[in-house]
């Protein structure tokens, strides 16, 4: 395989149109209300290809690009378009990099494993393009700093896909709660059931012809193809992500950071059990965070609180007046022994989404950030990063969080960020 070239090198070699979008990134491209929005999917498997129908089924979008370092997920995925949209004239690619190279595309959708997500985001901001980003934000802390900073630098629009924000019920917990009906928040308790498949040992084999190792392991550390390493269960090895806790941490953390913003987060303490076989990231893991004036706790069993028991993921609020539990789709609200399912006095101060992908397009157009926009993302995404280092590291961490930085713990800085394999190290 020839050497991946870097950002500048493949501008240089990419024509004068992304040329310019580089060396002027001031000049902002505005899509006009009355304009069709032409979005490209980068990562065309399972979460890629619900990109595909969502965006799809919007009639002011065009979609004309697909890519995915798998051919058959890429031919899949073309075909799924072909009948959605009858004389679609999308172009396949292999290379993310040569959509961020045509002019014609407005934005982005992300959907790859968690280790490319912020390089792909940073490179599309750089060409000039919006980005709907699947979650998690990032793979680290810094990552999620460098998307921020080239995002403002650069004037795009950002989406995070967490499409549950969208629905009714937690913009009714958020109203329920900033209203001040519970009083002052406390603590909050947090969990999601469930266990890691046992993935056994490794199977070393050569990679399918149809997919490009190299580049899906990307900036991560080389290793030998496997197939439990591919495709959906890259998220049980940390070189890609952080298992169940990663994959579910900002559906249900996102509802606390818009119902009452921690701020000043001080310690975090993680315990947990490793898995078998050839997997690495935690089996189950247990979390507890103090931050000013509130305690917020993970675990990955409900906790012993009333109506907790049989929710497989959930959000138990305590204040000074009551309670407040919730899931995706329904809450309970506790005050005075008497428990409700609303609050009917309570008006309805937040706007209503039109859709998660909708809200996104919207954006786009009027240059407005989104619900799930990337300063709101990275706020609620940060304490899980940090929760996964206390994992790893085995002990109690102490954070200063006006500097983002760790107190007096030079091997957990360290952690902040994972240098990149050098020859798909695309922003640097």
């Amino acid at each position: 395989m020839n050497k991946p070239l870097n950002r500048r090198e493949f501008l240089q070699q990419g024509g004068a149109g992304a040329l310019g979008l580089a060396l002027f990134p001031g000049v902002v491209r505005k899509v006009a209300p009355s304009d069709r929005l032409r979005i490209a999917h980068i990562g065309v498997g399972g979460m890629g290809n619900n990109h595909l129908k969502w965006f799809a089924g919007l009639p002011e979008v065009d979609i004309v690009a697909l890519c995915d370092v798998d051919q058959d997920h890429l031919n899949g995925s073309l075909k799924t378009l072909a009948e959605l949209r009858p004389g679609t004239k999308a172009v396949g690619y292999g290379d993310f990099r040569r959509i961020l190279d045509r002019p014609d595309v407005d934005a982005v959708t992300c959907a790859t494993p968690d280790h490319w997500h912020a390089q792909v985001a940073i490179l599309a901001f750089q060409a000039g393009k919006d980005v709907y980003g699947e979650k998690p934000l990032s793979y680290d802390v810094k990552e999620g700093q460098a998307m921020l900073k080239n995002l403002s630098r650069h004037g795009r629009v950002f989406q995070l896909g967490t499409q549950i924000h969208a629905g009714d019920n937690y913009h009714r917990v958020a109203e329920i709660i900033q209203s001040g009906a519970i009083g002052n928040v406390h603590t909050v308790r947090l969990w999601k059931t469930g266990l890691p498949p046992e993935l056994g040992p490794a199977r070393p084999q050569n990679p399918p012809p149809t997919l490009d190792w190299d580049m899906w392991l990307g900036p991560a550390p080389y290793a030998a193809y496997t197939p439990q390493r591919c495709h959906f269960t890259y998220r049980y090895f940390l070189d890609y992500s952080g298992g169940i806790f990663q994959d579910f941490w900002c559906h249900i953390a996102d509802i606390v950071y818009w119902s009452i913003r921690p701020k000043g987060l001080k310690t975090i303490s993680a315990r947990g059990e490793a898995p078998t076989g050839i997997a690495d990231a935690p089996r189950w893991i247990d979390v507890d965070y103090a931050f000013d004036g509130l305690n917020l706790h993970w675990t990955s069993q409900p906790p012993p609180v009333p109506g907790a028991a049989n929710r497989g993921i959930g959000a138990y609020f305590e204040g000074e007046k009551g309670t407040l539990l919730c899931d995706y789709q329904t809450l309970e609200v506790t005050i005075n022994g008497q428990t409700m399912t609303d609050l009917p006095d309570i008006p309805r101060t937040l706007v209503r989404s039109p859709g998660h992908q909708q809200n996104f397009v919207n954006a786009v157009k009027s240059r407005v950030q989104p619900e799930s926009n990337l300063e709101y993302a990275r706020q609620m995404t940060l304490p899980m990063h940090l929760g996964l280092l206390s994992y790893r590291l085995g002990r109690t961490l102490h954070w200063n969080a006006e500097k983002e930085k760790f107190v007096g713990d030079r091997e957990a800085k360290r952690l902040l960020f994972r240098e990149y394999r050098r020859k798909w190290d695309l922003v640097s």
